[in-house]
């Protein structure tokens, strides 16, 4: 049976997943209220993933993940401030207000997108994964994407070039079973995802996505391989998203039924339950926790809107070069 945290680990993932729940919540009220623009895929219901997986990771480690990253960017340590500045397309996001929702990048973090292409950075992985191998460094390149991504070309040629160089690389697939409307068996012969992995003879084990500490413990153990020469290996995380695969998603595709029967298993509650049973954490914790992020929230809101838009004269920049320049 998985040990449980002590109370500063405890109190550690509980406010980071209620940073991000709180985050995406705001993030889908000001979207509505048109200050966010664009695309916007919110995270509700994988907290875990994000939360536990990071942790085991250290700051030297490259991420890679999708479109639905802001959670990711958030326990990485990207300041709210600059995430949601640049949901805010201003200036002074994290890249530029270039980027927006889709495409938070923070080299600072070793944080490599936000890409919008199913599938597009897992190529990026394996390279990442050769160059730290080639230079001797003992870094792992995690690789998040949703179970979408196995159906596309890219995940296969990167699954086989990544196990036959033996590359420092977590393939870390948080499945939450709809892709973007379509469930899995609808699309994939072979549901059982660590089989379709394992035939690349690397280690592929799957875990409780909707469990912080499952999410954490069984990350620990294939990163610690990774980092020790065992060559690249595969994490299915089954997860669950509360919301739409977008803002624009009419959700057609499942009942709502469904969506309430596993929000009796959201990730936040459940593992402030088997806290309190422990007699690590209470109520108060939470409240302390909610009143922290609530105030960070507000000056991350405050901070966007006062932000500036890009000088007219500069939108080239980094998009066209002068002839000899």
């Amino acid at each position: 049976m998985t040990a449980l945290p002590g109370r500063g680990h405890a109190l550690h993932l509980l406010t980071q997943m209620v940073r991000i729940r709180r985050f995406e919540e705001r993030c889908a009220e000001l979207y509505s209220a048109g200050k966010i623009r664009g695309f916007l895929h919110l995270y509700i219901g994988e907290e875990a993933v994000a939360t536990g997986a990071l942790r085991a990771l250290g700051p030297d480690d490259a991420l890679l993940c999708t479109y639905r990253e802001h959670g990711h960017a958030l326990v990485r340590g990207v300041p709210m401030n600059k995430v949601m500045a640049e949901m805010f397309g201003k200036q002074e996001g994290c890249s530029r207000g270039r980027g927006g929702s889709m495409h938070l990048f923070d080299a600072e973090h070793r944080l490599y997108g936000g890409n919008a292409i199913v599938a597009g950075h897992l190529p990026l992985a394996v390279g990442m994964g050769l160059g730290d191998q080639m230079a001797g460094r003992q870094r792992v390149t995690a690789c998040f994407f949703g179970e979408g991504a196995i159906a596309e070309g890219e995940f296969h040629e990167s699954m086989n070039l990544a196990a036959l160089w033996k590359l420092p690389v977590l393939f870390a697939c948080e499945n939450n079973g709809y892709a973007m409307g379509t469930a899995l068996a609808r699309s994939e012969s072979q549901t059982a995802l660590t089989v379709k992995a394992a035939s690349y003879g690397m280690p592929a084990v799957s875990v409780d996505g909707m469990d912080v500490v499952a999410v954490e413990t069984e990350t620990r153990a294939i990163v610690d391989a990774i980092r020790a020469g065992g060559g690249p290996a595969f994490i299915e995380y089954k997860t669950y998203r509360f919301r739409a695969h977008s803002m624009f998603d009419a959700e057609l595709y499942r009942d709502k039924a469904e969506v309430d029967e596993h929000r009796k298993r959201d990730p936040i509650p459940s593992f402030l339950r088997r806290m309190i049973a422990a007699n690590t954490l209470t109520e108060e914790d939470l409240a302390h926790i909610e009143a922290k992020v609530a105030e960070e929230l507000s000056e991350a809101v405050a901070f966007a809107e006062a932000g500036t838009w890009e000088p007219i004269e500069e939108l080239t920049r980094d998009v066209y070069t002068e002839v000899g320049a």
